[in-house]
């Protein structure tokens, strides 16, 4: 009858020494993201209100990707931001690099198979307020670099969660979503868009555990 292989003290050891000294992919940061305090300050100062009607929305009306710099629109611009190693060419396409997608936990070197969230989405826009605003003021929010609105991640983890609020929707890593939450309540504020009452309170339970 075969044995079973001896596990050692030592055995157990260098594997958890292994375990300690992989490399943690690195997580880009998005701008603006608050701390978890004043994330609840700006939660509390939202306006509450029903969501709005999703009649007459397209995305269209949010037009994107406009130029950045050169050749590169939001979308290489965020590339750039977020990956690591990436090589472009003479139109700022990304030809090399990787990407780390938070959400997941995934980490891709294929360009194509990233997607660039809206963290509160155009269509969740629209119902929150962006109905009554100009084209160009879509336009700034669905290209908006300066406030934590847009981040890389797999196309695949982008397309579950669609135009859901984070009462139906939170990253399937459970480790990135007191961020998640912090950047939403902040370009929400930001841009003053209101919340509904699940979704403040499904806000709050998120960051009290931050």
């Amino acid at each position: 009858m075969r044995g079973f292989p001896t596990i050692t003290r030592a055995t157990v050891c260098a594997a958890a020494v292994t375990a300690l000294i992989q490399p943690t992919p690195a997580v880009a940061e998005s701008p603006g993201v608050p701390g978890s305090a004043a994330a609840r300050s700006m939660l509390d100062g939202l306006t509450v209100a029903e969501g709005g009607s999703a009649s007459g929305y397209s995305r269209e009306k949010f037009p994107h990707w406009h130029t950045v710099s050169g050749a590169c629109t939001t979308r290489e611009t965020v590339l750039q931001r977020d990956g690591d190693g990436v090589v472009v060419d003479g139109e700022c396409k990304a030809t090399a690099g990787s990407w780390y997608s938070p959400y997941d936990e995934q980490t891709v070197t294929a360009a194509s198979d990233i997607d660039i969230d809206h963290v509160v989405a155009l269509a969740e826009a629209w119902r929150s307020g962006a109905s009554g605003w100009s084209t160009e003021q879509r336009e700034r929010f669905a290209n908006d670099l300066d406030n934590p609105q847009l981040i890389a991640v797999t196309a695949s983890v982008n397309r579950s969660k669609g135009d859901q609020d984070p009462v139906n929707w939170l990253p399937p890593n459970p480790a990135y979503r007191c961020t998640y939450a912090q950047m939403w309540v902040a370009v929400k504020s930001t841009w003053q868009l209101t919340v509904q009452q699940a979704e403040k309170d499904a806000l709050a339970r998120t960051l009290q555990g931050c």
